[in-house]
């Protein structure tokens, strides 16, 4: 019996890194090439989505590109405070990002741009803070909005993707930590 234990538990041990090891992401099918210089860095891959999703009132985004950036598997999560104060975040693939957002970006115009980055980085994997904040119009004065994006990316032997991007905007109530501003 003792020898039977041992026995599950050493085929688990070993069993468990094999499993955790997988071929680099097969592209989506249909899925375009990315930019390779996008994708060659975390700092690179973050530019892009920043430079990707941005643009004037009436200027079509790159979709493709977007789609480029993110693994197979990648999910957005906008997150925030519904009107009875609960919080909540929502989960939706970059097809429904482009599906929900692409019209707004395009009647309204929308730059968003990274105004101070935190990084962390364990093998393969980084997780970037990213501080933003937005405005419909380079000209504007003021942002309308501010927040942090965090960012989970992948390297897999070739290049970097984004698995996911989870948000919260900026409020009165949850105001951006010193740590996560600009340094200054």
């Amino acid at each position: 019996m003792r020898l039977t234990v041992l026995a599950v538990a050493l085929a688990l041990t070993c069993a468990a890194p094999a499993a955790a090891q997988t071929a680099p992401a097969p592209a989506a099918a249909g899925a375009p090439a990315p930019h390779p210089a996008g994708v060659a860095s975390p700092e690179a891959i973050v530019a892009a989505l920043y430079d990707v999703i941005s643009g004037d009132a009436g200027v079509e985004r790159d979709w493709d590109r977007f789609r480029s950036l993110f693994h197979p598997t990648a999910r957005l999560m906008p997150s925030g405070v519904n009107r009875e104060g609960v919080g909540v975040a929502r989960s939706i693939s970059p097809e429904e990002y482009i599906e929900r957002s692409g019209p707004v970006l395009m009647r309204d115009g929308f730059h968003e741009r990274e105004i101070a980055s935190r990084s962390e980085r364990f093998g393969h994997m980084v997780h970037v803070w990213s501080t933003y904040d937005s405005v419909h119009s380079r000209s504007d004065p003021e942002p309308f909005m501010r927040g942090i994006n965090s960012i989970q990316l992948f390297h897999d032997g070739a290049r970097w993707w984004i698995l996911s991007v989870y948000w919260l905007a900026e409020t009165p109530d949850t105001p951006i930590p010193t740590q996560y501003l600009p340094a200054g």
